[in-house]
């Protein structure tokens, strides 16, 4: 049960991700969640959030933003971003990553999904057998409550780090630093 908890790997953000270093390794495409994932709950996508995408895409990644929000806020979110996403996902429902993977025309083997809450991101991505990365929530400065899931979420942390089993399954996937 544990085990479609635990992320493949868990990173700071999506910026300590060498995607060049993802391509290598067979991956094809990424699907990412939008809130606390890229920027903090409702935001605007940032010009840091648009140069990442484009330096995927650039890679040859092709990307997927997979979410339970509105098209009318995935749109806003997009303004400065081609993907393709879809919205109104009903995650963590497996068949919503599975559609994600067909929209983007690869196999499941060849997708990673990137998000922030292991109930719904990564539960649902192990469900379906996507490999998949956990990244801390990203939160506005001004936010200081957290839920009682982001709580729960932190014993599943501490199981995943005590036991180790199922951690750094991607291998060597972090930027180098230079």
């Amino acid at each position: 049960m544990f085990s479609l908890l635990f992320p493949y790997e868990y990173v700071d953000s999506v910026f300590s991700i060498d995607y060049k270093k993802l391509l290598q390794k067979g991956y094809k495409g990424i699907i990412f969640d939008i809130d606390m994932t890229l920027v903090p709950h409702g935001a605007d996508s940032t010009a840091e959030i648009d140069a990442l995408f484009k330096s995927i895409q650039a890679a040859g990644l092709k990307t997927l933003l997979l979410t339970n929000n509105s098209e009318e806020r995935v749109k806003r979110f997009i303004r400065n971003i081609d993907t393709l996403y879809l919205c109104d996902a009903q995650k963590p429902n497996p068949e919503c990553y599975l559609k994600a993977v067909e929209m983007m025309g690869i196999r499941k083997n060849e997708t990673l999904f990137i998000g922030d809450q292991i109930f719904i991101d990564i539960y649902g991505a192990n469900k379906c057998g996507i490999a998949n990365i956990l990244v801390k929530y990203v939160t506005a400065e001004v936010e200081t409550k957290i839920g009682i899931r982001r709580n729960l979420e932190k014993i599943i942390l501490a199981l995943y780090r005590i036991t180790g089993v199922y951690q750094h399954r991607l291998g060597d996937i972090l930027k180098t630093e230079r």
